[in-house]
């Protein structure tokens, strides 16, 4: 009797196992990812201690943050298009230098004008390393199950890179002092730098067209503007003259730029490009998750410390536990997206996150520690899945020549949407007189955004293959 041949596709073949060369590869691009995430929380606990050692004043510490988010975020763009015209390799070599010079200068800062400057100068550093970090990762890494696996390791560690500074950031400041976690820095760099020019091969465009200089203009200048309102609003509100005319100025600048994209011919960023499915309905996905469980980590802090009155210690026991949650979830992620699709998979996490973050809403004034941990864990497992999803949704498809903008893109949204969450929800949370039930308000608000943003993504992308 004939067999039937019209049976269920077989499974996809698993990954082929990775050289020692692709190892040693994937190892340099996670640490410096690894290294830029550790910075933007290893410094957040030691701020009252710093302050008081260089005589920043309670108003003038937003800058330690502020001064390296700007660099950080508004060059993103133009150091990676810089990185597919000129160089990718060389492009992540200078930031990597840059950056652990910076790092060492601010280890060393004597004053609050070298300190600022160092933290300016390594977020410049970072700016270089995250979108050309990214885009060798993936044109070293063929697409389908190999770089599923090296997004979903370099994801997980980005995710634990903030859980462990966190953690890091309170025990090196009690014993070493604030200093030491700069110098942590310093000592990754001295690491990956010297390994990183033997090992990452070259890649650029074929041809190299003119760069968009008017586009890279309107573009910094407007994400300069834009992450400049949106920090400065966390701690004084959108009232300031200065948050005001920043935020107009990079509403209009970001416009601008839109005008001169669609009229030069080699722009900086292709509007066509942002006009495909995957890649706007894919950045949305991207910008919910990040600046929704940035405010959910933020909120949660407060409710923890002031109004269940646990330790610093205590606190960072439950985001500890969120970590290894992350971990956990790192490990799983690539198996979900190679059965169901990156897209598929990431609608499915953002409805996980936001049904999890809804179940804070259960937390009480006198107790739900225990709650926090479990939901927020959980939460969390779905935001790094949502995390690599939406990166594979962005970037498959697009041509190695296109990766730099392809993920340049994928990581301003990523640094934008860590930036914006705060400002705009944290801020229910702290200019009310009930903290419990600003928290209460901001967690109700957060799980509807992205509950919206997951039909979102999955209208845009219905019919769209996984």
């Amino acid at each position: 009797m004939a067999t039937d041949t019209t049976t269920a596709p077989a499974p996809p073949a698993p990954a082929p196992p990775l050289t020692s060369r692709s190892r040693l590869i994937l190892f340099v691009l996670c640490a410096a990812q690894f290294m830029v995430a550790l910075d933007f929380s290893v410094l957040n606990v030691a701020l009252p201690v710093l302050g008081a050692d260089l005589g920043l004043d309670r108003s003038a510490l937003q800058w330690a943050v502020t001064a390296f988010a700007l660099p950080s975020g508004g060059f993103l763009l133009l150091f990676g298009r810089t990185g597919d015209l000129y160089g990718r390799r060389r492009v992540f070599l200078a930031g990597l230098a840059l950056f652990g010079a910076a790092s060492l200068l601010a280890t060393f800062a004597w004053d609050p004008t070298s300190f600022l400057t160092a933290r300016a100068l390594q977020g410049l550093g970072a700016a270089a390393i995250v979108p050309t970090g990214m885009s060798l990762l993936t044109t070293t890494f063929p697409e389908g199950p190999q770089r599923d696996r090296a997004l979903g390791i370099s994801g997980t560690l980005l995710s634990l890179g903030f859980t462990i500074g966190m953690l890091l950031g309170g025990v090196m400041t009690d014993t070493l002092g604030w200093r030491s976690t700069m110098g942590l820095l310093t000592a990754f760099t001295l690491v990956v730098l010297p390994l990183a020019p033997g090992l990452l091969p070259e890649s650029r465009t074929p041809d190299r067209p003119r760069l968009d200089v008017p586009g890279a203009v309107t573009v910094t200048g407007g994400l300069l503007a834009l992450i400049y309102a949106l920090s400065t609003a966390a701690e004084r509100g959108f009232g300031g003259a200065d948050v005001l005319v920043t935020l107009v100025s990079g509403v209009l600048l970001l416009g601008a730029f839109v005008v001169v994209e669609s009229r030069h011919p080699a722009p900086l960023v292709s509007l066509p490009m942002l006009r495909r499915r995957t890649v706007a309905f894919g950045n949305l996905g991207g910008l919910v998750t990040f600046s929704m469980m940035s405010t959910v980590i933020f909120v949660l802090t407060l409710y923890l410390q002031d109004t269940l009155g646990l330790s610093a210690f205590g606190t960072g026991v439950v985001f500890g536990v969120q970590g290894l949650f992350s971990v956990l979830a790192g490990t799983l992620a690539p198996r979900l997206i190679g059965r169901f699709g990156p897209r598929r998979a990431l609608v499915v996490s953002l409805l996980g996150q936001g049904a999890f973050v809804a179940l804070l809403l259960g937390l009480g004034r006198e107790s739900g520690a225990l709650l926090a941990t479990v939901a927020v864990s959980l939460a969390s497992m779905c935001h790094l899945v949502a995390i690599i999803s939406y990166g594979l949704t962005v970037t498959s498809g697009v041509s190695d020549e296109e990766q730099g903008l392809a993920t340049g893109l994928v990581t301003t949204t990523q640094q934008v949407g860590i930036t914006v969450g705060i400002p705009l929800l944290g801020v229910l949370a702290t200019t009310g007189g009930d903290l419990f039930g600003g928290v209460r308000t901001v967690l109700a608000v957060d799980a509807a955004i992205v509950v919206g943003a997951a039909l979102l993504v999955a209208a845009g992308l219905r019919g769209r293959r996984a």
